[in-house]
């Protein structure tokens, strides 16, 4: 990693303080970014020594005089500790609430920085590289020594020669390397690729009964197909999955586990410069952009995080509310939605990631009725701005057909592979349960756990039982084995005690039967049932659209 540069004037042109200076307290130095209000943290207002109750100093040391503007009703929150991490929409709309589009919070170590929630706010800053850069030397925080290179964040906010961290030409330069490689990605391949690891994990469980399909299926299946992508699929192991699901979420092990995957990738690169392949790694190395190696391994390491951390989310999310949501039982057993349109609803309503760090103001600026000044460092507010009332007013209308998310962000920095992390999740969802249809969730939905961290929120286990089944031959097509023909799948989940709204308590396919196909009728218990198809009555053009959706899965 490359460490921030050293200590540099203010922006106002007058040598920063070092660390540990009183002039760093509470709007004095900058701790706080100007026009942050001083008051309490997360609800809590400190005592006059100006310790909270927990005995820490909530905003760092005491200021020396009064606060310019004087105690705002409410101050800023922490993006972190138990109320970030249990309840991290309930604090957004909190945050909202009190200060509208835009907040003030408080990152690992109360460093400061605004949260954006407003949905066109932050469209907004992520369209103006202008005003909002990327590039995170500009932050006050690096100046001042309480954003130091061994943050639990600096995984995340340490500048490294990468796209994500680039504005302008530079940016056009190695962004364009990154989508020129994807752009070479064999797509129905990957498909293949994603059929063939999917059921190499249902294999593994797929004798037991029961199974988490967090850990045993979610987790893994995007590294297994990323590691392939990049051309590294002898590094993919345990300790590889969870460095990268450790690396972003500021734990004291971040920068530990950043070191390992950079390790790996390093490795890689040294590789293909002298032994080249068709993957991704080769493309980097070779592409006419110039990429140095120390740039093509930190390009190697945006992509495999980014694709594999969003993904493994999305499919763990997707699969929840397949299994226990009553808008996506009652539709899909309608037929009147796919597995691409489920995926997509969970975009909205669960988005891999949930805040984004971070944009850095280039100068004085104004966004959301806050006074941003420059060097203050911004979030992007994902999750908040999926549900901001002023573009969404029903969370519980249906999205179907509007991708007017921010779950991959926005502007010239937009996720470049989101295609290929819809394609993991589609492809992947859907052999999971061809493979075991009678999918059901084992324990009830209130007793599932979360996780949260500052840019995601992880369902920590998923489990469910189903008829035991014998493994496949995962070298030939995912039905080689199967007795039957490929079957239709449907999953059915515990019905809830009260459907909410008279709606349909009992599950449902979640992928749509075809037009001739009769609905099934309701039983007295949760049922879920493989419907193989009647092929001896099969239409002509069916058989056609069969072979063709047997062609695009790659077998």
């Amino acid at each position: 990693m490359t460490t921030p540069f050293p200590q540099r004037p203010g922006p106002d042109g007058h040598a920063v303080p070092p660390p540990g200076c009183p002039a760093h307290g509470l709007n004095a130095g900058g701790l706080l970014p100007t026009g942050l209000p001083a008051g309490p943290v997360n609800g809590v207002a400190p005592s006059p020594d100006g310790f909270g109750p927990d005995g820490f100093a909530p905003h760092g040391p005491a200021p020396h005089g009064p606060a310019p503007h004087g105690p705002a009703p409410a101050g800023p929150r922490r993006l972190y500790g138990p109320e970030a991490e249990n309840d991290p929409m309930g604090l957004y709309e909190k945050l909202r609430a009190e200060h509208g589009s835009v907040a003030p919070v408080l990152l690992q170590g109360d460093v400061p920085a605004w949260l954006v929630l407003g949905h066109s706010e932050n469209l907004h800053m992520t369209r103006t590289p202008s005003q909002f850069s990327r590039d995170s030397r500009r932050w006050r925080a690096l100046h001042d020594g309480s954003a130091p290179p061994d943050h639990p964040l600096a995984p995340i906010f340490t500048w490294q020669p990468i796209c994500v961290f680039a504005d302008g030409a530079d940016h056009e330069r190695l962004r364009g390397a990154v989508t020129d490689s994807i752009a070479r990605i064999d797509h129905r391949g990957v498909r293949r690729y994603i059929n063939r690891y999917s059921n190499r994990l249902v294999n593994d469980f797929c004798q037991a009964g029961q199974a988490d399909l967090v850990s045993s299926f979610a987790e893994h299946l995007p590294m297994m197909v990323m590691a392939q992508i990049i051309g590294m699929p002898e590094e993919y192991d345990e300790r590889l999955v969870q460095a990268a699901r450790d690396m972003i979420k500021g734990t004291a092990t971040a920068n530990e586990s950043n070191t390992y995957v950079m390790a790996a990738l390093t490795r890689l690169v040294k590789r293909r410069r002298t032994a080249p392949e068709e993957d991704f790694a080769t493309w980097l190395t070779q592409h006419p952009a110039g990429l140095t190696d120390d740039e093509v391994s930190q390009h190697l390491r945006l992509v495999l995080i980014a694709a594999y951390e969003t993904t493994a989310n999305l499919i763990a999310n997707a699969l929840r509310m397949v299994l226990t949501d009553p808008r996506f039982r009652a539709q899909l057993s309608g037929g009147h939605m796919t597995l691409p349109e489920a995926v997509e609803q969970t975009l909205w309503d669960e988005p891999p990631f949930t805040t984004i760090f971070g944009r850095w103001a280039v100068g004085d600026t104004e966004l959301g009725g806050q006074s941003i000044k420059a060097g203050d460092a911004l979030v992007v507010g994902i999750a908040a701005a999926n549900v901001d009332p002023v573009v969404r007013p029903d969370v519980n209308a249906s999205m179907r057909g509007n991708r007017a998310h921010l779950a991959f962000s926005g502007g010239p920095h937009e996720c470049p592979g989101q295609d290929i992390g819809r394609a993991i999740a589609d492809t992947g969802i859907d052999a999971l349960l061809l493979r075991l249809p009678d999918l059901q969730l084992a324990v009830e939905e209130h007793e599932l756990r979360w996780s949260a961290a500052l840019m995601s929120r992880q369902l920590q286990e998923l489990p469910v039982t189903f008829a035991p089944r014998p493994p496949q031959d995962v070298t030939g097509p995912p039905s080689a084995t199967a007795s039957v023909p490929r079957p239709r799948w449907q999953v059915d989940s515990p019905a809830p005690s009260a459907a909410p709204g008279g709606g349909n308590p009992d599950g449902g396919p979640v992928m749509p039967a075809p037009a001739s196909a009769s609905a099934s009728a309701p039983s007295p218990a949760p049922v879920a049932v493989a419907v193989p198809e009647q092929r001896p009555g099969t239409s002509a053009p069916r058989r056609a659209w069969q072979a063709v959706a047997r062609w695009w899965r790659g077998y």
